[in-house]
């Protein structure tokens, strides 16, 4: 297990993969410290923070692109390649494959955009680049809040898009539409549907671990308790549900 978990890092740690999600990850923060520079204090506010940068951009942009870019290679490259024989011949199970993959994409993609959110937001909330921007209520329980929904949207996201790589060579694009359509344009027009929405379990966590700071989401996120369910049952079922495909898979 720990080989195909070093190796898989080796897969997903190409510079120039790299790169593309180290500029992903940069760009709320990038935008936090301009929305601080260039914006008095009259301008901006918590409601246009948590709308623009940390629904908009953050949860709804960036941390499932980072995903869906690390989580589809993981077993796509195997599938391409028609290498996948090598991965499932060794002494390991299913169930071993699947968590080292998954691993593997949670040590690289976790850091990025946890680190990119807290960061946005603590950039956001405290305005210590100039007090231009709006305080959130608690600067520590929102950064908390921020950190671990980012944690358990990321993982729930990278356990669906590692099924999606294990069941086509085209993932990828099928992912990014998924990404644009359903999570962007569906679940934001059509409030039933947050309830079968990565992120709608998101904010829902946001809200839910820190109802003072975050109260602007208050009229479109759903419960706390179904939002913690929701991002669990999605990360346990796709993992469950990769173990399968790979165990099911006619394996040339």
């Amino acid at each position: 297990m720990a080989a195909i978990f070093r190796l898989s890092i080796k897969q997903l740690a190409g510079p120039r993969r790299l790169l593309l999600l180290l500029l992903l990850a940069a760009l709320p923060i990038g935008l936090a410290v301009l929305v601080s520079l260039t914006l008095g204090e009259d301008e901006t506010s918590n409601e246009e923070f948590v709308d623009g940068l940390l629904d908009g951009l953050l949860v709804a942009g960036v941390m499932p692109i980072i995903s869906l870019v690390l989580a589809t290679a993981l077993f796509g490259n195997e599938v391409e390649d028609r290498t996948l024989s090598y991965l499932v011949l060794r002494p390991v199970s299913r169930y071993q494959i699947v968590l080292a993959k998954l691993g593997a994409a949670l040590v690289i993609g976790v850091p990025l955009v946890v680190l990119s959110g807290v960061i946005a937001t603590w950039l956001g909330g405290s305005g210590v680049l100039g007090s231009k921007v709006v305080l959130l209520g608690n600067d520590a329980v929102a950064i908390a809040a921020v950190g671990i929904a980012l944690l358990l949207g990321f993982a729930a996201y990278t356990a669906l898009f590692t099924w999606a790589g294990l069941m086509s060579t085209k993932a990828l694009p099928y992912a990014l539409v998924y990404v644009v359509l359903w999570e962007g344009v569906v679940s934001s027009f059509l409030g039933g549907i947050r309830y079968l929405s990565v992120r709608g379990y998101t904010l829902g966590l946001v809200h839910g671990l820190d109802e003072r700071s975050f109260g602007e989401l208050a009229d479109r996120v759903i419960e706390f308790p179904a939002a913690l369910v929701g991002v669990v049952a999605v990360t346990a079922g796709f993992f469950l549900l990769t173990v399968k495909r790979l165990h099911d898979m006619d394996v040339p």
